[in-house]
């Protein structure tokens, strides 16, 4: 066990005590607030997590290990089944679509704006070969070394904006981010993530590729078009309406997609990529409770404020970059975000497989495949791979037979999403590159003066115990 009293007690904390006693602890030590009966005026400055406090959170959200490809090569009926979803080797804490990664969160504190980055398969593996294989036996200075490790400084001062609508909602503008408070605020990359979901769908078996449609752009007069796709039937719609099948008929003459199943765009959004996000949310929570930590997920300052940064306004966010869509629609404009601009990265530090990181979208769909199958790639790295394997020629055997994306399903995902840069000056038209859930985490110390004032100790106990087990008085 580690030497640290905070490490050794959080480690010996049980999971189902940190589901049962898991709250929402919103007031952080040095906030007053008015409540009529209950209002309370705090005597305490703000005191911000320590480094070991924050490092453990950081991790929390990082890498553990390999992951296993415990699925078939083939199908009941002896076709093959594709050997490739994942993107990445190294597993994360919390689960994830394919593996992707997607989610990257930003660590907001009174020293500034700090993204936490998620290295790629081989970095990953040497970071954690570096340390003791288990968490229990790592030391106060393993947890600190990782997290510095993985920290990219974008800002020296805290993520500000006017405390009033539509920035925060509701009593976030008095308790959110306040000083002395810890923000873990997720944003997911869907770039990367809706490639390769196009390329599964894709590998499904003939008979059963779907055609890709934009439900946005309603094809008329179809009576007079041949190759309209009919969407109605297949989602019990009273009325079948007609679309034009993106990369035109030859996807169905040629025999590769079948026109009865059609796979609507619109309806796809962020293809599920997010939901990592909420999962690695939870994780924080507990791990908050566990620490005896106030622990908070609310709304953030809202999308698209929060990823701005434009002082003159009063706005102190992350500085994305923003791609604004050239087009004029008249008066037949499609839904949200399509017409709006959209946030594609911080140049150098985090950016969207999309242009302008990419000179067009068969250039993004080609890095992508080379980041999957090419030599640092998961299936094309054969040492990373073999990480979870006992035997090294059970993996070896694996990558022998999986079968990769097809040429086809290359070419027609490429048109797929030319397609969408073409009619809407953005990749992905129907969410933004860099999706924000609209959520994050405040971690703080609780000014435990208004607790003890008002509520029950059961409902405390750990956050009334916490400054003590962690050597901070």
């Amino acid at each position: 066990m580690p030497t640290h009293p905070g490490l050794a007690d959080l480690l010996g904390y049980p999971l189902m005590s940190a589901l049962a006693e898991r709250r929402t602890r919103r007031i952080a030590q040095g906030v007053s607030l008015r409540a009529a009966a209950l209002s309370h005026t705090s005597t305490n400055q703000p005191k911000p997590l320590s480094e070991l406090e924050e490092a453990v959170l950081i991790v929390s959200t990082g890498l553990t290990g390999p992951v296993m490809h415990d699925g078939p090569l083939k199908k009941p009926d002896g076709r093959d089944e594709l050997g490739s979803p994942f993107d990445h080797v190294i597993g994360r804490t919390a689960s994830s679509p394919d593996n992707a990664h997607a989610t990257s969160f930003f660590l907001i504190n009174d020293k500034g704006i700090f993204l936490i980055k998620t290295p790629r398969d081989r970095d990953a593996q040497q970071l954690l070969g570096s340390l003791p294989p288990q968490w229990d036996q790592w030391s106060e200075d393993d947890w600190i070394r990782v997290a510095n490790t993985v920290k990219v400084q974008i800002s020296d001062s805290r993520l500000e904006f006017p405390r009033e609508f539509p920035y925060y909602l509701g009593w976030n503008k008095q308790t959110s981010n306040v000083p002395g408070s810890t923000i873990l605020f997720p944003i997911v990359d869907c770039t990367r993530q809706y490639i390769n979901a196009l390329l599964t769908v894709l590998a499904e078996p003939d008979g059963q590729r779907p055609v890709f449609i934009d439900d946005w752009q309603r094809f008329e007069p179809a009576d007079l078009v041949e190759g309209a796709v009919w969407l109605g039937a297949q989602f019990g719609f009273p009325k079948r309406i007609p679309y034009q099948p993106i990369g035109g008929i030859k996807w169905v003459q040629n025999g590769f997609c079948n026109k009865d199943i059609s796979a609507p765009l619109g309806l796809q959004r962020a293809i599920r990529t997010d939901y990592e996000s909420f999962f690695l949310l939870q994780n924080l929570m507990l791990v908050a409770q566990a620490m005896g930590l106030g622990g908070w997920i609310h709304s953030s300052v809202f999308a698209p404020w929060v990823l701005h940064d434009d002082p003159a306004k009063g706005w102190h966010g992350l500085g994305f970059r923003f791609m604004t869509p050239d087009r004029n629609w008249g008066g037949d404009w499609p839904p949200l975000p399509a017409t709006q601009p959209n946030p594609v990265g911080i140049d150098g530090v985090l950016e969207g497989l999309c242009p302008p990181y990419v000179a067009s979208m068969n250039d993004a769909v080609d890095i992508f495949i080379q980041e999957k199958y090419g030599p640092q790639g998961m299936y094309g790295d054969n040492e990373t791979f073999a990480l979870p394997f006992k035997n090294r020629a059970d993996s070896d055997d694996y990558l022998k037979h999986q079968v990769p994306f097809s040429p086809m399903a290359i070419e027609y995902c490429k048109e797929v999403c030319t397609y969408m840069m073409e009619k809407y000056d953005r990749f992905p038209a129907f969410v933004d590159a860099f999706y924000v859930p609209g959520i994050w985490l405040q971690v703080s110390h609780l000014e435990i003066e208004y607790y003890t004032k008002f509520f029950k100790p059961a409902l405390y106990t750990r956050q009334a115990a916490h400054a003590a087990t962690w050597q901070e008085i």
